[in-house]
């Protein structure tokens, strides 16, 4: 993997914003003083006119952000995710959900890979929360191609949207020329015959790779990419499940309300069948190396390969 181009979905979310700035003219960027972090900073260097930093109050920005949707400007408001889901959660659903507003919330540095900074800022529990809110759309890129795509796709869409973004750089594994990104529809990577893994974000290229290692034993697995969890592609998944009769999702996050329930939902109602699993357990993540923490937790091929094996057993 060293020749493959790695780039963090975070560093594709400020270099779209600053596309699409280029394009439109009706959309403002807000963080709160984290510009350098998110990868926003690269659109306050072009359309500084554009550009607002609340400082360290991720609630105010969201009832700033608000604000300007109600005028009919596009707000994008960035910090890192256990912040924007965390700390604004309040705000988030009362200013921005429950008036259904054309806020799109950019939340970098999500989940275990985070690393160093430890369990406080290892958000894995964002996806759970801004599910339940009406309305808001969910969305977890998989690379660089992806998550541009995707910031293009919520512009463009009416209503609020989160965006969930990444701090390591991850392999760029979709083709810039071909590559189609839709809201609400998963996208089929791999057929197989024994076994659906369901994956998104960082997990995607963690589930292809566990798949190669699966066939080399034997288990053909199939690989779905479900870039948005909300709404949910019900259809990719169920047909999936009826044809391989098990299914196992993954994903940088709590396996308590996250993909993985997501996934269960639709398939306890629609085509039951057995699902594992595959995330952080009931517990809090921890300071250490990203890929270290990743191999820890079993958010690596490694660790798809061994729980997908050992729920085929």
């Amino acid at each position: 993997m060293a020749d493959v181009k790695k780039i963090a979905t975070r560093a594709s979310y400020g270099e779209a914003l600053v596309e699409l700035g280029a394009e439109h003219d009706d959309f403002v960027v807000l963080d709160a003083d984290l510009a350098a972090a998110t990868q926003t900073g690269k659109f306050k260097a072009a359309y500084p006119d554009r550009f607002f930093d609340a400082g360290i109050a991720e609630e105010n920005m969201m009832g700033i952000a608000a604000g300007i949707a109600t005028t009919g400007r596009v707000a994008f408001a960035s910090t890192f995710a256990m912040f924007a889901a965390g700390r604004a959660f309040e705000q988030v659903r009362n200013s921005i959900g429950y008036p259904h507003l054309n806020v799109k919330i950019g939340a970098t540095h999500a989940g275990i890979s985070v690393g160093e900074d430890g369990a406080t800022h290892q958000c894995c529990e964002d996806v759970a929360l801004m599910r339940t809110i009406p309305g808001m759309t969910v969305i977890v890129p998989s690379d660089d191609v992806e998550a541009k795509a995707a910031v293009r796709a919520a512009y463009e869409m009416d209503g609020p949207v989160y965006m969930r973004f990444g701090r390591l750089a991850v392999p760029v594994f979709n083709d810039e020329e071909t590559y189609e990104f839709e809201i609400g529809r998963g996208v089929k990577l791999r057929e197989g015959s024994d076994v659906t893994i369901v994956a998104c974000g960082l997990m995607v290229q963690a589930a292809l790779e566990a798949a190669d290692t699966l066939a080399d034993r034997g288990i053909d697995a199939e690989v779905i990419n479900i870039h948005t969890i909300k709404p949910l592609d019900e259809d990719i998944i169920v047909e999936s499940a009826k044809k391989t009769g098990r299914v196992v999702t993954c994903e940088e996050h709590s396996i308590i309300g996250g993909l993985g329930d997501a996934v269960l939902a639709a398939l306890a109602e629609k085509h039951p069948v057995p699902v594992k699993k595959v995330g952080v357990m009931d517990t809090f993540g921890e300071s250490g190396p990203a890929v270290d923490l990743l191999h820890k937790y079993g958010l690596d091929a490694e660790g798809v390969t061994a729980a997908v094996e050992a729920f085929m057993a």
